[in-house]
């Protein structure tokens, strides 16, 4: 990624959930949540517009962000400041209003289609 990329909200989401061992944190600005070893990232919908980011260790639930995908415009990549992190921020925005309304921090750049989009990625 040079310094930073657009992507529609439909093409980072479906790139991000075959990546969840790739995700540092991911949150809100109001809320972060940080991974660790033992933890592990799911990704689910509560409905079609409503759709879940939860961090588990185990069988137990630690953060949960509820992500409303309606009113996302759009994605912005950029290099994070420390090295090899790459942040993207789900952009909500509407006239007069431009909002980072949630973002997640990877450990690499968005990589484009991959040749097989069922396949998950192990970092």
């Amino acid at each position: 990624m040079e310094n930073s990329i657009t992507l529609p909200f439909d093409t980072f989401w479906a790139w991000l959930v075959r990546h969840p061992n790739c995700i540092l944190r991911a949150g809100t600005p109001e809320t972060v949540l940080y991974d660790a070893e033992d933890l592990h990232w799911h990704f689910g919908a509560e409905d079609p517009g409503t759709l879940l980011v939860q961090l588990i260790r185990g069988k137990r639930m630690l953060g949960e962000l509820l992500l409303m995908a309606e009113p996302i415009a759009y994605v912005e990549g950029t290099r994070g400041d420390q090295e090899e992190e790459f942040v993207f921020e789900l952009i909500v925005e509407d006239e007069t209003n431009r909002l980072a309304a949630y973002f997640f921090v990877l450990a690499h750049a968005y990589e484009g289609e991959e040749e097989d989009p069922s396949s998950r990625r192990v970092h």
